[in-house]
């Protein structure tokens, strides 16, 4: 059985994959800085086979050293988003593109890494047609731009998986409000209203629970996979932000406001196919309809103003 290492696994994303790798009897340790003083691994820790050890991916010395024990590395530690980008320019340059480029230089031929990169990358595509693996990357923000670049470094010089993951949504230990579908369901529940600009600009969405299970597929057939980049979305869900709120509104009674004020950093607009990882027998399992069911009855339950990504 893999050794794996995880690294910003008490993040959003880490904090699911994790239990679920532990659950399949995976060996995992995680890196992390706890930089939001999450607390989303406790009950972790009645797994003989979980390993913590809290350090900044920055201290490239120690983690090489982590690096060089394990057998895959899922390298999700990153300062995530456009705007959580530009408000840390240094710091994400440094942890998001310096850390992973070099990490890149100690990879050996043996070691598999599962690379998170994301949708963004496709930036602002033509309207009606679908970015594949094979369309032209043209990211717009800092962070799309970073990951797009990683992107390349790590499918050349290592034996590796992208995985280019759409927006995702739905609720986690180390909740994250500022994601589109989780920010809106917030707005429509608190303010019972969402503002919203570029109402007509599309993007893919995946439940956060289906990213962990792409993870452990790729995992499992990794050497039919190797090498090259897949997008990770749900098909049925290439919506625009309207029809995003339209699917909120058959849950919640808000208004929506339409704005000719406002933008999105990432300026992304695009419609993705996740044909072919879907060829390759992975699916998800839980629409955008299940994911504002969840967030309804976590909303019910958390303190959200001290889940921000900012």
């Amino acid at each position: 059985m893999d050794k794996i290492l995880v690294t910003g696994g008490a993040g959003y994303i880490g904090s699911i994959l994790v239990r679920k790798l532990l659950e399949l009897n995976y060996e995992v340790t995680v890196i992390d800085n706890l930089f939001y003083k999450q607390n989303t691994l406790i009950d972790c820790c009645s797994y003989n086979k979980f390993n913590f050890v809290k350090l900044d991916v920055n201290n490239h010395k120690e983690l090489i050293s982590h690096i060089k024990k394990n057998d895959v590395i899922i390298p999700l530690a990153a300062i995530v988003g456009a705007p959580a980008v530009s408000l840390n320019t240094f710091y994400s340059e440094a942890t998001n593109f310096e850390t992973m480029k070099a990490v890149s230089k100690h990879i050996s031929k043996n070691q598999k890494i599962i690379f998170p990169t994301t949708n963004s990358g496709y930036g602002v595509g033509e309207k009606g047609k679908f970015c594949t693996e094979e369309s032209e990357l043209k990211p717009v923000s800092l962070y799309g731009k970073q990951k797009v670049e990683l992107e390349k470094i790590y499918l050349k010089n290592t034996s590796s998986i992208s995985l280019r993951l759409a927006t995702v949504f739905g609720p986690s230990p180390r909740m994250r409000t500022d994601l589109l579908v989780n920010d809106f369901v917030l707005k429509a529940i608190r303010d019972k209203s969402v503002v919203l600009f570029e109402e007509n600009f599309s993007r893919n969405y995946i439940h956060v629970d289906d990213v962990s299970s792409a993870f452990i597929f790729s995992l499992k057939n990794f050497d039919k996979m190797k090498n090259e980049a897949f997008n990770v979305g749900l098909s049925s869900a290439n919506l625009t932000k309207k029809q995003l709120c339209l699917e909120i509104q058959k849950k919640i009674k808000f208004e929506i406001i339409s704005s000719q004020i406002g933008k999105d950093p990432d300026k992304r607009d695009y419609i993705v196919s996740n044909e072919k990882i879907e060829k390759m027998g992975w699916k998800p399992k839980k629409t955008i309809g299940n994911g504002i069911d969840e967030l309804i009855k976590l909303y019910s339950i958390i303190n959200y103003n001290t889940f921000s990504n900012l």
